[in-house]
């Protein structure tokens, strides 16, 4: 089952348009990277899909109801972390997430075990000192557990790991794929390397539209074929495999790359080096980053 579609979704600001016809689906219990610049509408689509903006056409259902603006009636599904969440300084997390259970409607009991079992979760079961006090990364980590309070079907995170410092990453995003037993996780970044981490569905946002989507294993396979790097023994080695076998670049003083090639192209590689009794110490295939393809994509 599918928990988000977005389906044909256009939204302009006066004569610019941020979306254009925009379309894609988050399968349940998945972790779903949307991925784009900033400024590309990441932003937008999630205000739409929360109610919080009207889009000027399209539909978004969510757990398989229409999404109207200006309701809330599908956010009982969905958990959200804005990019730079807010907090009453002077409370503990006990006490914030105490008041969050209230507004929710869920009782006293519930409210307890649902925040001692979340306080764990996001690694905050032994702050008891005050959020004012919090870092960047301890405040994201209270924000996931707020998100999480109502159980929701859907956790949307706004861009939660790009003003963190590498720790802070780490642990946010430990969190973010621990969860995906519980709920199904969006978040959107132009952070490639936390998709790679974690994901296992995305979708590139370019110019209003989704220009790629689909699992990692999908989008890496879009590619007519991958790089390979030969490492030699000197320089002069790489030289004369160089000047036999053209197409290559080099890579370092003893290192060639060819780029998009096939495992037919690695077997002729393989026989040339035999045929001509050139010396390697290491042939490898090199997988197209998602840095690579996002700046196909965006065409730079």
């Amino acid at each position: 089952m599918n928990i988000l579609e977005i389906s044909h979704v256009t939204k302009t600001f006066g004569t610019k348009a941020v979306l254009n016809d925009l379309s894609f689906f988050v399968p349940e219990h998945s972790v779903f990277g949307f991925i784009g610049q900033n400024g590309a509408g990441k932003t937008t689509t999630m205000k739409i899909v929360l109610g919080l903006l009207e889009s000027n056409q399209g539909e978004v259902l969510v757990n398989g109801e229409k999404v109207t603006f200006g309701q809330n009636c599908t956010n009982k599904y969905i958990g959200y972390l804005p990019d730079v969440p807010e907090f009453y300084d002077f409370m503990t997390p006990r006490e914030y997430l105490s008041m969050c259970g209230r507004i929710t409607g869920m009782c006293r009991e519930e409210i307890r075990e649902k925040s001692a079992e979340l306080l764990k979760v996001v690694g905050l079961e032994g702050e008891n000192k005050r959020i004012k006090g919090f870092s960047r990364g301890m405040k994201q980590r209270l924000g996931i557990a707020q998100a999480l309070l109502n159980s929701p079907k859907l956790l949307i995170c706004d861009e939660p790991t790009s003003a963190l410092d590498p720790m802070g990453r780490k642990e946010v995003l430990d969190i973010l794929s621990s969860v995906r037993e519980h709920t199904t996780v969006v978040f959107s970044t132009h952070i490639l390397s936390d998709v790679e981490r974690i994901c296992d569905r995305i979708a590139f946002l370019h110019e209003g539209k989704v220009a790629l989507r689909g699992t990692l294993e999908e989008i890496r396979h879009i590619r007519n074929g991958d790089s390979i790097e030969i490492e030699f023994p000197t320089e002069q080695d790489a030289d004369i495999f160089s000047g036999i076998y053209s197409g290559g670049r080099k890579a370092g003083r003893t290192k060639l790359l060819f780029c998009k090639r096939t495992e037919r192209d690695m077997l002729q590689m393989m026989e040339c080096l035999s045929q001509n009794l050139i010396p390697i110490l290491r042939m490898e295939k090199l997988e197209p980053s998602l840095e690579d393809l996002f700046l196909e994509v965006v065409g730079k």
